[in-house]
């Protein structure tokens, strides 16, 4: 690095000169983040070939086998990469430090998801050569990518992390039944999968900022001179009824967003039963605050999906 050989050299000066600088070097990152834009840049973006494309998408779902032939030119140009990604999951903090208005994010949903497979692949990859530890390696740091994806950001987040996380659950699963891993291995990967939220993420929190996002935009709505202009800002059709809010329609809009965000923290079960209870109240709200609700109930069911591969990767990992 530029940075540590103009340390080195002023180093070397001092020493020479007689004198006593002392010199300090950069920090080191602790921020994850800074390492995945790294690693995104760094990828060959292989959505650009559809057929590419399709294929990693399929064997990454377990629909096509790894095809060494078809899709191992792809990785080596992405091995770099790949390698960013996963010294990257090692960091114990991440901060996307995006604003939540940007379209960057969008941007970072593309090429986080393109970046997972890529590194669910190199496990596959390392599987079929006859290495356990490099593909554990590589399904584990996926496992870690897909957390930092989400951790403390909205609900969408959670929604692209969780496609990130489940080929990797789903790919450990069931190397593991074929006896692929040593005990070595399926202890390392006990003590990460252990430590994930039942349902994978903390879809009540990432709910939350749903929630507060919601209501400030309401807030502002309800005081602003012209509320139609920052529908009209984001190219979206204005509402023809609803604007400005009331205050009592906000105040709906709080309660049913904290009453769903509380169902959440149940089992799936649990909170389908809550959910439906409160469906007459969504379907009383008007376009405005129906557009800022997400689907409830698929969201519920994506959370029963994560309990799911995770209870099966769990059973395989206990079993003999």
């Amino acid at each position: 690095m530029k940075f540590r050989s103009l340390a080195t050299i002023l180093a070397m000066l001092a020493c020479t000169s007689g004198t006593r600088a002392q010199v300090k070097y950069p920090l080191e990152t602790r921020n994850a983040a800074l390492r995945y834009w790294t690693a995104f840049a760094e990828m060959q973006d292989p959505l650009a070939d559809m057929e590419t494309r399709k294929l990693i998408e399929k064997t990454v779902t377990g629909e096509t086998a790894w095809s060494e032939t078809t899709l191992g030119s792809v990785l080596d140009g992405n091995a770099e990469a790949i390698r960013t990604m996963q010294r990257a999951t090692k960091l114990p903090e991440c901060d996307w430090g995006l604003d939540r208005r940007s379209t960057a994010q969008f941007t970072l949903f593309i090429r986080a998801r393109a970046l997972a497979g890529l590194n669910t692949l190199e496990g596959m990859r390392r599987m079929a050569k006859g290495d356990s530890q490099g593909a554990a390696n590589a399904w584990l740091a996926g496992i870690r990518f897909s957390q930092d994806l989400a951790r403390g950001e909205p609900l969408i987040f959670t929604l692209v992390a969780m496609r990130m996380l489940l080929p990797n659950l789903r790919v450990l699963s069931e190397d593991i039944r074929k006896g692929q891993l040593n005990e070595a291995q399926k202890k390392e990967v006990y003590a990460v999968v252990r430590a994930l939220p039942e349902d994978g993420f903390d879809w009540g929190g990432a709910w939350g900022l749903e929630y507060a996002t919601g209501e400030q935009f309401l807030q502002e709505l309800r005081t602003a001179a012209n509320p139609a202009a920052g529908y009209e800002e984001m190219g979206m059709p204005v509402p023809k009824q609803g604007i400005p809010p009331t205050i009592q329609e906000i105040q709906g809009f709080r309660e049913y967003m904290l009453a769903v965000q509380a169902a959440l923290g149940e089992s799936p079960a649990k909170a389908k039963t809550f959910i439906d209870g409160l469906e007459p109240k969504r379907r009383s709200f008007g376009e405005v605050e129906q557009n800022l609700i997400p689907g409830t109930q698929r969201l519920n069911e994506m959370r029963a999906e994560m309990i799911a591969a995770r209870t099966e990767l769990m059973q395989a990992l206990s079993s003999k």
